[in-house]
């Protein structure tokens, strides 16, 4: 579906935060064939400072059911918080249109089994979500370690994502600390297990321990972790430990440890430096990273790709893998909330 006068694909966006304006505008901008038309914020006001600031043609909307049922728009970018992105996503596909949503996909498993059933619903209409930033420049270089069994069968997975964002008990509550505006997203647990899960296979069963260290900020009640620890087992066999917060000072770079009967592989996310070692080596060493198998962010362009291809190019990550990370973020919660081990089926 293009326009009729410039064939250009016409793209309306509903919620145009910060990631949108940093990262997504500039991307969308590189492409001659791409129109950005609308723009739908929380409020009229925000929807037209951001076009007058960012988009001058562009025409601000208070109210995204509108621009989602206008009828020579092509694509619907949603880059709002995940308590918007069933609703909108299902609206979307209904009126026809292809969807880029940002991560996390959904406020809980169910929402997200419902955009995944309603992309199948309409085959024809490219879906994508944002992809995670992290591991992703080395993301072909760890997958071809792996599989050329370097460290042999993985046994033990260690990660550590610590920040100190939330360590001011009188700072207001974040969006994402408050449940009815993220759901059952918990600091970087979705983001890190959609990476683990394309390098190890699916998470099977996890037991979860959470805490909330500041209870209650400016008036308001968060019900989020502050931290949480996840025993997890993966359908290789390998069994993970898997620790965040958000109340760690001066906490050393997010990390991932792999270990294999064979060796080890430990990846830093803050510099994407990737290090082996086999038995019998003294100490793990820094892989090279070859310019073949570098991944810089192309989301933007992995999108339009897709939507040109008229069914040809399917992007990644699709809803099926969104799908697959909403499955341990509900299991995590229920672990929580029943304090027992779940299993996680399919």
């Amino acid at each position: 579906m293009t326009h009729k006068n410039n064939q250009k694909l016409r793209i309306g966006i509903v919620g145009a935060g910060d990631i949108v304006r940093t990262r997504h505008l500039p991307g969308l901008k590189k492409h001659p064939e791409v129109e950005i038309v609308a723009i739908s914020n929380s409020t009229y006001e925000s929807s037209e400072k951001f076009c007058r600031e960012n988009l001058p043609h562009a025409t601000p909307m208070g109210n995204w059911p509108e621009l989602v049922a206008l009828p020579d728009l092509d694509i619907i970018w949603i880059g709002t918080p995940p308590y918007m992105h069933s609703a909108v996503t299902i609206s979307a596909l209904e009126a026809g249109k292809h969807v880029f949503c940002q991560a996390r996909m959904a406020m809980d498993l169910a929402e997200a089994e419902e955009m995944l059933a309603a992309s199948k619903r309409y085959p024809e209409l490219v879906t994508m979500l944002c992809p995670p930033p992290f591991g992703m420049r080395a993301d072909l270089l760890v997958k071809k370690i792996l599989a050329e069994n370097y460290v042999g069968r993985p046994h033990h997975v260690r990660l550590q994502s610590f920040t100190g964002n939330y360590l001011d008990p009188d700072a207001p509550a974040h969006w994402r600390q408050k449940i009815e505006i993220s759901g059952l997203n918990t600091l970087t647990l979705g983001i890190y297990v959609e990476v683990l899960q394309r390098w190890l296979g699916d998470i099977t069963g996890v037991f979860a321990r959470g805490k909330t260290i500041h209870p209650v900020r400016q008036g308001y009640d968060v019900i989020i972790p502050d931290l949480l620890t996840v025993l997890c087992s993966f359908e290789n066999g390998a069994e993970g430990v898997l620790e965040f917060s958000g109340i760690n000072a001066f906490a050393a770079g997010d990390r991932l440890e792999i270990y294999g009967n064979a060796g080890t592989l430990s990846y830093d996310f803050g510099s994407d430096v990737v290090q082996t070692g086999k038995l019998g080596n003294r100490s793990l060493h820094v892989v090279d990273l070859p310019a073949e198998l570098a991944r810089e962010w192309s989301v933007e362009d992995d999108f339009v790709a897709a939507v040109k291809s008229k069914g040809r190019i399917r992007p990644r990550p699709d809803f099926e893998e969104g799908v697959r990370y909403m499955r341990v973020v509900q299991a995590v919660a229920d672990s929580r909330a029943r304090n027992e081990w779940v299993e996680i089926k399919k």
